[in-house]
C-alpha cells in the first residue's frame, strides 16, 4: 500500500473514532433486581415515516449511547437524556438521538439512556428499575468524565414527558440507595432540563398511564407521594429549566408549575417557559410558539454553564 494512502486512512480512522457514537451496556456486572424471562424481548416499531415516532418496547438490557461533542466545539458540559413514552415505550429518536445532536451543536456532549421500562416479569421492584438505570448512567458519565472530555461538575439531566419524571426523580432521589453501587461517585445532576414533564403522581394533575405503569394501579399514597417529585424538592435539588405548553392535554402544565413553586420555596435557581400551544410530545418543536423552546434552552444553558 502507498505510504501516503496508509497515513491518510489512519488519520480518517482516528477522526472517526473521535466522533463515533458509542453505545454500550449500562450494567457491566449484572442488572440489579433482574428476573430472567423468556416472555420479554426488546423490539422496535414505527419510525418509517417522518411523522411516525420510533418506539422501543420492552427494554431488558439498558444501554447508554454516547455523543461526544466535537473537540473543537466542546465546552466540557454533558447532558444525560431520558426519552419519554409513559414508562411504556421509549420515543428514543425525537426525544433522544435528535436532541443529542442538537446538544452537540452547542458544544455539549450528550448521552442517551435506553432505560428499562417497568415490568414485573423482569424486575423484582419495577418502581425503582428506571431510577436504578438513571443513577447508574449519571455515575458512569461522571466516573468516565476524563475519557469523554467532560467536566465532572457540569453534568446535567434532561427528560421528556415520563422521561422528565425520571429526570426529576434523579434530581430529587439521586442519593436514594436503589442499588449497591461500587463507588462513591455522586449521581446528583448539576442541572436539569424538564420538557413537558410528568412531575407529580397526585390524582388531580398526574398522567395516569405513567403512574400506573411505574407503580401499578393499587399504589399506596406513600408510594404516590414518594414519586411525586414536587414533594421531594429540597435546597440541594439541582437548578431546573421547565418547558411546557398550556394546551398540553396529556400532561397538565400544572406539573411544571408545582415543581417551579417548590424550587422557589427552597431558593433553587429555576426558569420556566409556558407556551400557548404545542400540546404534547413535540421533541425539538414543530410550528407555533413552542417551537422556539430550544433557543430559550440554549440561552439558559449559557447562563448556567458560564457562572
Amino acid at each position: 500500500m502507498n505510504s501516503k494512502l496508509f497515513i491518510l486512512i489512519v488519520i480518517l480512522l482516528n477522526i472517526n473514532s473521535l466522533t463515533a457514537q458509542e453505545e454500550f451496556p449500562l450494567w457491566e456486572n449484572g442488572i440489579p433486581g433482574q428476573i430472567v424471562s423468556s416472555e420479554v424481548e426488546e423490539y422496535a416499531s414505527g419510525g418509517n415515516q417522518p411523522d411516525d415516532v420510533l418506539r422501543i418496547h420492552q427494554v431488558v438490557a439498558p444501554s447508554l449511547k454516547a455523543y461526544p461533542a466535537p473537540k473543537e466545539k466542546s465546552n466540557g458540559a454533558a447532558v444525560l437524556i431520558c426519552p419519554g413514552g409513559g414508562y411504556k415505550i421509549l420515543a428514543i429518536d425525537h426525544e433522544g438521538y435528535q436532541v443529542a445532536k442538537w446538544l452537540n451543536g452547542l458544544g455539549i456532549s450528550a448521552f442517551v439512556l435506553k432505560y428499562r421500562l417497568p415490568d414485573d416479569r423482569i424486575m423484582t421492584d419495577k418502581s425503582v428499575g428506571p431510577l436504578q438505570d438513571a443513577q447508574k448512567a449519571l455515575r458512569t458519565i461522571r466516573k468516565n468524565a476524563k475519557k469523554w472530555g467532560v467536566n465532572p461538575n457540569q453534568i446535567g439531566v434532561m427528560g421528556f414527558s415520563a422521561g422528565g419524571h425520571l429526570a426529576a426523580s434523579l434530581s430529587t432521589h439521586y442519593d436514594a440507595k436503589v442499588y449497591e453501587h461500587e463507588t462513591e461517585v455522586s449521581a446528583r445532576p448539576d442541572f436539569s432540563m424538564l420538557i413537558y414533564p410528568v412531575i407529580s403522581f397526585q390524582e388531580n394533575i398526574t398522567h395516569g398511564g405513567s403512574r400506573n405503569n411505574l407503580l401499578g394501579e393499587s399504589a399506596s399514597q406513600k408510594e404516590v407521594d414518594y414519586f411525586s417529585n414536587e414533594l421531594q424538592v429540597d435546597k440541594n435539588t439541582p437548578p431546573a429549566l421547565l418547558i411546557h405548553s398550556i394546551d398540553d392535554l396529556a400532561v397538565p402544565v400544572e406539573n411544571s408549575f408545582e415543581y417551579l413553586n417548590q424550587l422557589k420555596a427552597f431558593s433553587v435557581a429555576a426558569e420556566m417557559h409556558a407556551f400557548a400551544d404545542g400540546g404534547h410530545g413535540y421533541g425539538l418543536g414543530r410550528t407555533g410558539t413552542h417551537s422556539i423552546w430550544s433557543k430559550n434552552a440554549e440561552n439558559w444553558l449559557n447562563s448556567i454553564l458560564n457562572k
